[in-house]
């Protein structure tokens, strides 16, 4: 068992015990962040070695360059000629079924009992990809009709959210529902700042609207490689702005680009947040099994610059980080390569997890499982009554925190879980 931190239950010698998390952590709403400041451009961030304070201890020498990989590291992003044939029917249910984590109301699922519109008429044929484009570009609650069997709608575009449509857009795919990428578009696209999606405010990167909703659903092999619009990645959902949230749904086989840094997200990217609110992400799977797990360059799961997350119940397993030469990328190299499962980058933000597993996700640089690095090292990690076990970083790693690269204020906060 893990036991190195500044709270810890010594108590706790298995997986996931009775008793887990009665509640939140708190401090996670972090305030402003300084590295998304106007309204516009991209976003870029330093990575490690951009400041010479730190005060977690790690496998990086003192100039702060990661050390070259002796790891042979991962290869680029698998490329089959055919998506493989996903249904909801198959692979494992979302989250952690053994998750305790206390859900607060504002990260719950949305009431869908009375649905603004509704997509399909009670058949598989009639879910069609121009019906999930047009509901979305619509916005309200959108539930679907498909039938009583599992259902893949087969996107042909990308479903975006016209941002003065309406002020929430919830989708709700009744657990019955796959949204496919088939390998060669992003699925999902939220962004307050694209002046395509119209801007309503005057200040696209801090407004609380639209909120995002997605639930009951599953995002399989989306892929956003080549996208250039703030940074690429986000092979399933890119968002930047407004409100966001995940609740119960799963994540399979989702890409983005294989190189570069900052990029990163295979499966969900995130840039801006109203007010810095956190992303919730509770009681959903993202990989689950060897060969459905996400590949990017960073965060073969999630991805961020500035914003925090609150993880809950949830199952993060099997993503990989291919890029090479870190973050910012070595001379000669494309950059990336950190965060198996996780990447999160920027000043003021937070990470929080709770009853959740985060195990077998590899990192050809740094971070197997997490990649955090506060540049102004205001930011926190906590892990509350998680496993986080045989997560592989093949360049660097914070000494004493398998799977975990940490720039950060103090060290990562670690209660009640395990690190191995």
């Amino acid at each position: 068992m893990f036991s190195r931190s500044r709270r810890i239950n010594p108590t706790v010698a298995g997986p996931l015990l009775a008793g887990l998390v009665t509640g939140l952590v708190t401090g996670c709403g972090a305030a402003g962040d300084g590295s998304a400041v106007g309204d516009g451009p991209p976003l870029t961030s330093a990575q490690p070695g951009a400041s010479s304070a730190t005060t977690a201890p790690a496998t990086v020498p003192s100039d702060g360059t990661p050390p070259p990989s002796g790891a042979a590291g991962l290869g680029a992003a698998p490329v089959s000629p055919e998506a493989p044939d996903r249904t909801t029917a198959a692979g494992p249910a979302a989250g952690n079924p053994d998750g305790r984590a206390q859900v607060p109301a504002r990260a719950r699922a949305v009431d869908t009992s009375r649905p603004t519109r509704t997509i399909g008429d009670g058949t598989p044929a009639s879910c069609t990809s121009q019906a999930v484009v047009a509901a979305v570009a619509a916005g309200g609650i959108i539930t679907f009709a498909c039938g009583p069997e599992p259902v893949v709608i087969t996107m042909d575009r990308t479903a975006k959210v016209r941002n003065a449509a309406n002020r929430q857009v919830v989708l709700d795919g009744g657990g019955l529902v796959t949204l496919s990428g088939a390998g060669q578009r992003r699925i999902l696209y939220m962004n307050t700042c694209d002046q395509a999606q119209g801007w309503t405010t005057s200040h696209c990167n801090d407004q609380d609207h639209p909120e995002l909703v997605v639930q009951n659903l599953t995002f399989a092999d989306g892929d956003s490689t080549g996208e250039q619009v703030d940074g690429g990645g986000g092979g399933a959902i890119f968002v930047r702005g407004g409100q966001f949230r995940v609740v119960n749904s799963r994540f399979f086989g989702n890409r983005c680009d294989p190189t570069g840094p900052d990029l990163g997200g295979a499966a969900i990217r995130v840039l801006d947040q109203w007010q810095d609110q956190p992303v919730y992400v509770v009681q959903s799977t993202f990989g689950g099994a060897p060969g459905d797990g996400g590949v990017c360059a960073n965060g073969g799961a999630l991805s961020s610059i500035g914003v925090s997350w609150i993880v809950l119940n949830s199952v993060l397993t099997h993503n990989s980080a291919t890029g090479n030469g870190a973050n910012p990328a070595k001379p000669g190299t494309p950059g990336g390569g950190s965060g198996g499962a996780i990447y999160a980058d920027g000043n003021r933000f937070t990470v929080s997890i709770a009853g959740t597993v985060i195990a077998d996700n590899e990192a050809r640089e740094g971070g197997g499982a997490i990649f955090f690095v506060s540049n102004d090292r205001s930011g926190t990690l906590e892990l509350t009554d998680s496993v986080l076990r045989r997560n592989t970083s093949h360049g660097f790693a914070t000494a004493g925190y398998p799977g975990i690269f940490y720039l950060g204020s103090g060290d990562p906060v670690v209660v009640s879980s395990i690190l191995r």
